[in-house]
């Protein structure tokens, strides 16, 4: 292999964000692992597993770290970003695979540190002895002080882009691609159309709740429908109060919103409570009181029907 071929291995650096997305893969297949493992066990009697639930959990990730870390060199997030560990203790510029002994302490580290805190946090829930009390108190220093130092690390990290976990520091492994990177062409123009888009529909919301919809309507409709006798006639009202202006049939409990039409009661007030800019549909007037049809104006209704 030319030496021009080797170095991009060893110089590209890998992406913050590519890391730290690998470790929420990560954490996002184990998951799903286990709860499709224990979907297994949903017609059993529950609770079956929860006995012996670090000890499943810690099988579960022993079979993904033979499969993964041991044999690719790389966990699942990783393979899917084509991202790979290599041994930082090795001299040689050329990539190097961690070594036998730090995959073995890395699940030491991962597997085995994860079993034995769940463990422990159940040996001191079911103990309340003197002796148990002590060591516990031992245990959340420990754990306390690898939170820190996880922490520590993690600010290191963000400063340098190297050894994303404590786990990796210690080990001497850190993440690199493992194939050069090529430089991608990316069109825009797709994003622009939905960056517009969403754009315009945002607008649209934001626009159309106040926007009259009735009212609007009952412009259009007296624009394009002249009216042709005058308004606030008797005669008017008498001749077209024999169907309501809104549902067609023939007026309950007559009432005026002060044009020529007839509405039902219900169908005013109702359509006045929930607009209260509602309009007359057929010319426009606005209601500003819903006033009974006179009573010599209903009779002559009647004698002409």
């Amino acid at each position: 292999m030319a030496p021009g071929e080797e170095n991009p291995k060893s110089t590209n650096r890998v992406l913050r964000i590519s890391q730290l997305d690998a470790l929420e893969l990560n954490k996002a297949l184990e998951q799903l692992v286990w709860s499709q493992f224990s979907q297994c066990f949903h017609g059993f009697k529950p609770g079956l597993l929860a006995r012996f639930e670090p000890e499943v959990k810690a099988f579960l990730w022993l079979f993904l770290w033979r499969f993964t870390i041991y044999s690719k060199n790389a966990t699942v997030g990783q393979s899917v970003l084509n991202i790979q560990y290599k041994n930082d203790f090795s001299s040689n510029l050329r990539y190097q695979p961690p070594s036998k002994n730090q995959k073995l302490w890395y699940a030491v580290c991962t597997i085995g540190g994860r079993w034995l805190e769940e463990r422990c946090y159940d040996l001191f829930r079911n103990h309340h002895l003197a002796s148990f009390g002590k060591l516990k108190q031992c245990v959340n220093l420990v754990v306390g002080i690898l939170k820190l130092g996880g922490l520590i690390n993690f600010l290191i990290f963000l400063q340098r882009g190297k050894f994303a976990t404590l786990t990796e520091r210690l080990l001497g492994i850190h993440s690199v691609f493992c194939k050069p990177q090529n430089i991608r062409e990316v069109g825009f123009e797709y994003m622009n159309r939905e960056l517009l888009w969403h754009g315009f529909a945002e607008f649209l919301i934001f626009l159309l709740p106040l926007i009259n919809i009735q009212k609007l309507k009952a412009k259009l409709s007296s624009w394009c429908i002249p009216l042709t006798s005058a308004p606030n006639s008797d005669n008017t009202l008498a001749t077209s109060g024999k169907e309501c202006s809104l549902c067609g049939e023939w007026p309950t409990m007559p009432h005026t919103i002060g044009c020529e039409h007839i509405f039902c009661y219900y169908c005013a007030k109702s359509s006045f409570l929930f607009d209260m800019y509602f309009t007359c549909p057929k010319c426009g007037t606005e209601v500003h009181s819903v006033q009974p049809l006179k009573s010599g104006i209903e009779m002559a209704e009647v004698n002409a029907l």
